[in-house]
């Protein structure tokens, strides 16, 4: 049966912390008073006070427990319960209005428990209010429960004095049984989240990053929920153990319980109807509304969940909008996007810009005997409509999936590819090189689209949103590798079967086929092992275009970092440019992606050994690292594209000289043109398209539905940069000189 415990009305509002975890010399409201920061001087109330409130039919336990400030008007206080100490701040004859939602100041209707309030309130139909600090000018209207417990840890997931370990919190992200779980705390970044769940096989490290998150926080039980100035709370059913900042706005929640949303002016955080969020962390800028469900989460800044989302064991990056569909176990890098009903994604590491669609099911585990398989899915991962897939699975960046159930585990190493497939031949294809050939227009806006949608409120971590960086470009690296191991197997297959090569043959026949072009490649059938763990064949196709354009790319992208290196420290002298540059460390090494924040793998190796020897000490530590990275990427990005450059080009920096310079820049120039070219012909498809066109009687009709082509502000951008480029590009191959 139900525990009721019986106790008399005098004790209500009083004992919220027990005696044994009160300092010596303080009272049970030491905690209180510190958080407390309005600055307003209390005073008790006056007779005439007391007898005007009495009138207007409030009570309390103890009239000598209510304490006001000095502009406090007792006119503006009706038909409210008082119990324990209760603090309240100036009341003025006005009324607060927000979005036509119009309140009169002062505490109306409500039972109120050992609460503090600043200046001008609106409360009113609160039917329960216990242990809260409420902000100056803050509205509460029609909120059927608003409590805090003595223990509350507002989303955190820390022991308070006297509690068991199994009542911490835990987010089971990236596997389903719990083997990468991490502790939730406010401020988390997702490169936090990252490497604690990564290096699981890092003792020392887990450890420490226990004690970040025990140390961050006070263990003593007593602490208030509190509510921002300018917040808004109406028509809320539950708000227990929650501490919201400043500017939020609530409205018709189910549940709100044991959160901390984070709000400001700057970055105002919107919770609406229907909305059940418990265990959670919500930073600034969120928006979630319509029937959402969230268990143990936190949501980084500028995100949204809405229309009956769930969310549960998981970590959602920032700028982030996922709608309608499920979300388990899951760590979600900045730029996200899943809005369909129907989509489900579980135990996955999306190391973000990536997109769900619509019936999409990405991590079933029905190919494993336990709920322990994972995905790993790069940046710019865009699975097509009604795509099954499973765990275990990993994507190099930037991979499209295309319709289909595909029912074994897959290893795609190769960037920028299209994955279908081919089911009159049972086997998996694979398209190198796909948005370089055919969707260059996504490829670019979408650069554009995730740095204009970058809102977060405080910007830790530097993302990286381009798609030429140091991680794609070592990716096509590897794959330019793996197409001349391949071609050249496919060629010995063909055309001398019985001889058994070493792979670095194989490799040195495939290169010269393909630097060639030679065409007997057209004739190869070109299959890779181990991309999918099934018997069926894996074909490479269009591998001498995707082979060319790899090279074309990483060729753009060091030689552009070249320019930009010499024309900063205005070295335009080869010579000088030369040695300078020969002083650096030109070695391309392996990158990670931390969070969506790309750096060195050694550098974050040296950041695990510095966490493991205590010389950082802190999370705080580890996020100016971040900020100190951030500082460097640049400079760090530069040398590496330099150093693709001269890999690419199979020479050392001595070698470069003023007319192979001016060789790059004519080169660069035409890669370029043929970007901007490429960008606006993939869009122009859906202009000239008769399967698109067939929808409309007139070009009229179309020109006012998808809006004229010639009107494209991004094309036009694109043309303009484009001038701007060139202009760049002839002013450089003036000034380079021997």
């Amino acid at each position: 049966m139900n525990q009721i415990k019986k106790l008399p009305l005098t004790n209500l509002g009083y004992g919220f912390i027990s005696k044994k975890y009160i300092p010596k010399g303080k009272d049970e409201y030491h905690l209180r008073n510190i958080q407390n920061r309005s600055g307003i001087a209390y005073r008790n109330l006056s007779a005439f006070e007391i007898e005007v409130l009495v009138k207007n039919g409030n009570t309390t336990d103890n009239w000598n427990n209510i304490l006001v400030s000095d502009a406090f008007n007792p006119e503006l206080v009706k038909a409210c319960k008082f119990y324990g100490l209760i603090r309240i701040g100036k009341l003025e004859p006005y009324f607060l209005e927000y979005n036509d939602f119009r309140v009169p100041v002062g505490l109306y209707n409500s039972t109120i428990i050992s609460s503090d309030f600043g200046d001008n309130v609106a409360i009113d139909h609160v039917n329960y209010m216990s242990h809260y600090i409420i902000g100056n000018e803050v509205v509460i209207v029609q909120v059927d429960e608003m409590k805090t417990t003595a223990n509350a840890k507002f989303g955190n997931g820390i022991i308070k004095d006297g509690e068991s370990e199994s009542t911490r919190i835990w987010l089971e992200i990236c596997n389903e049984n719990g083997g990468r779980k991490v502790i939730p705390f406010n401020g988390m970044l997702p490169g936090d989240a990252w490497m604690w769940s990564k290096y699981r096989d890092d003792k020392a490290l887990l450890d420490n990053f226990i004690k970040f998150t025990e140390t961050e926080y006070k263990t003593e039980p007593g602490y208030y929920g509190k509510v921002g100035d300018r917040t808004i709370i109406k028509s809320t059913n539950i708000l227990n153990d929650v501490w919201i900042g400043s500017d939020a706005y609530i409205k018709g929640a189910n549940k709100l319980k044991n959160l901390t949303i984070k709000s400001s002016a700057e970055g105002r955080t919107q919770i609406g109807e229907g909305c059940e969020l418990v265990n959670g962390i919500i930073d600034f800028g969120c928006r979630i509304f319509y029937g959402v469900k969230a268990v143990r989460f936190v949501i980084a800044s500028n995100s949204q969940l809405k229309y009956g989302a769930r969310l549960i064991n998981s970590y959602l990056g920032s700028n982030t909008t996922i709608s309608c569909c499920e979300v388990l176990n899951s760590l979600i890098f900045s730029a996200h996007e899943q809005h369909h009903n129907n989509s489900f994604l579980c135990a996955a590491l999306i190391l973000g810009q990536s997109n769900i669609p619509a019936g999409a099911t990405i991590g079933s585990n029905h190919n494993s005997r336990g709920a322990d398989g994972e995905v790993i899915a790069g940046r710019g991962f865009w699975p097509g409509l009604c795509v099954s897939m499973k765990h275990n699975s990993k994507f190099a960046n930037f991979t499209i999936l295309a319709k289909g159930d595909y029912d074994y585990e897959l290893n795609i190493p190769i960037p920028f590819s299209l994955i279908s497939i081919d089911e009159e031949h049972n086997s998996l294809i694979v398209m190198p090189g796909y948005w370089f050939m055919y969707n260059m227009y996504a490829l670019q806006r979408n650069t554009f689209k995730y740095k204009d949608r970058d809102k977060r409120y405080e910007k830790i971590q530097h993302i990286e949103y381009d798609y030429l960086a140091p991680d794609t470009i070592n990716e096509m690296f590897s794959s330019i590798s793996l197409f001349e191991t391949l071609v050249g197997k496919a060629y010995n297959e063909k055309f001398d079967k019985d001889s058994i090569l070493t792979e670095e043959e194989y490799a040195a026949i495939g290169k010269k086929l393909l630097t060639e072009k030679n065409e007997v490649i057209n004739d190869l059938e070109i299959t890779a092992p181990n991309l999918e763990n099934a018997k069926r064949k894996v074909k490479i196709i269009k591998i001498q275009r995707a082979y060319d354009l790899f090279h074309s790319m990483i060729r753009f992208y060091g030689i552009t970092h070249l320019m930009a290196h010499a024309t900063q420290h205005n070295e335009f002298s080869m010579k000088k440019l030369v040695a300078d540059l020969s002083r650096k460390r030109l070695e391309r090494t392996e990158w990670l992606n931390v969070g969506g924040q790309l750096i060195p793998e050694e550098d974050v190796l040296e950041l695990r050994k510095s966490i493991r020897s205590n010389e950082i000490k802190s999370w705080d530590a580890i996020h100016e690292y971040y900020v100190e990275e951030g500082e460097r990427y640049e400079e760090k990005k530069t040398l590496h594209a330099i150093t693709a450059l001269l890999e690419i080009e199979e020479i050392t920096i001595s070698k470069v000289n003023k007319k192979l310079f001016t060789e790059w820049v004519k080169e660069i120039k035409n890669t370029k043109q043929w970007m901007v070219d490429s960008i606006e012909s993939s869009r122009k498809k859906d202009y000239t398209n008769p399967f698109r066109k067939m929808m409309y009687d007139t070009q009229e009709e179309l020109d006012e539905v998808l809006g004229k082509f010639d009107d494209n502000v991004f094309i036009k951008d694109q043309k303009a940069e484009l001038k701007v480029f060139n202009k760049n590009l002839n002013s450089f191959a003036k000034k380079i000189d021997n």
